[in-house]
């Protein structure tokens, strides 16, 4: 899954412990995210866009590429 958490964080000069903070997550959880190491939940995705005032798809998508008939 691809991200724009680290970008619109900077725009909007948060700091990823303050975003931390305010989705309930750990900064490392941030951090992980933000490097698109870790995939969050619905519900944290939401919560980070709720903070960012930001749409879901605004925020984070999946390319057509990474879909397969894998289970996602």
């Amino acid at each position: 899954m691809k991200n724009q958490v680290r970008e619109i964080r900077k725009e909007q000069r948060i700091s990823q412990k303050e975003l931390a903070e305010k989705a309930f997550v750990t900064r490392q959880t941030l951090s992980l995210i933000e490097k698109g190491e870790y995939n969050p939940t619905l519900k944290l995705c939401l919560a980070i866009c709720y903070v960012l005032n930001k749409k879901l798809d605004e925020v984070f998508w999946i390319e057509e590429s990474e879909l397969t008939d894998e289970k996602i």
